[in-house]
């Protein structure tokens, strides 16, 4: 397994495996304690493991933790998906900026994405199966929902739409959801 930065987004690492395979499919490690650390993430920071399944053309996102905010490392286990992070870290020299992957239950190839960044997706497949492991435990009120069709945002969803979950609909623009609160 080896850590590859990603530059377009400052402490987003894509995991890449090696998988094994033979006649009869293949044997992939997905979490290897000793190259997360030479990153410089703790791999025992992460408090729980969650699993979403979704239909083809599901879009779930964009999410974001307030407060101390939420990383996480997110792989999808089976089909495929659109995978989006957001840097919204002020003090980032990435800030605002979108990158894009496409991840996949072929590759196993995860995606750390650090605290302060949104992250959304949308399923390639039917079904398509999404793992996060999340360094702390999930705190709604500290939820924020972005548009996932927010013109600022201006991503490029590489299918049509077919389902959004009644919170993502509603959400607000990047710029509403991260006014202050007063």
């Amino acid at each position: 397994m080896k850590a590859i930065p990603v530059p377009e987004i400052e402490g987003v690492y894509l995991f890449e495996p090696t998988p094994h395979g033979d006649e009869r499919g293949f044997f992939s490690r997905t979490f290897d304690r000793e190259v997360v650390a030479s990153v410089g993430i703790d791999p025992d920071g992460f408090a729980q493991d969650s699993l979403s399944r979704s239909r083809k053309g599901v879009v779930r996102g964009m999410h974001l933790r307030g407060g101390a905010g939420e990383a996480k490392l997110v792989r999808c286990s089976h089909g495929a998906i659109f995978d989006v992070v957001v840097d919204l870290r002020p003090d980032s020299p990435t800030f605002r900026k979108v990158k894009t992957f496409e991840l996949s239950g072929e590759t196993q190839v995860s995606v750390y994405i650090p605290a302060g960044c949104a992250h959304g997706f949308q399923s390639l497949t039917d079904p398509s199966d999404v793992s996060y492991r999340i360094d702390r435990a999930h705190d709604p009120s500290e939820d924020i929902t972005i548009s996932y069709k927010d013109p600022e945002l201006d991503i490029s969803w590489p299918l049509p739409v077919t389902m959004v979950s009644d919170r993502d609909e509603r959400a607000p623009s990047l710029g509403e959801a991260l006014k202050p609160t007063r």
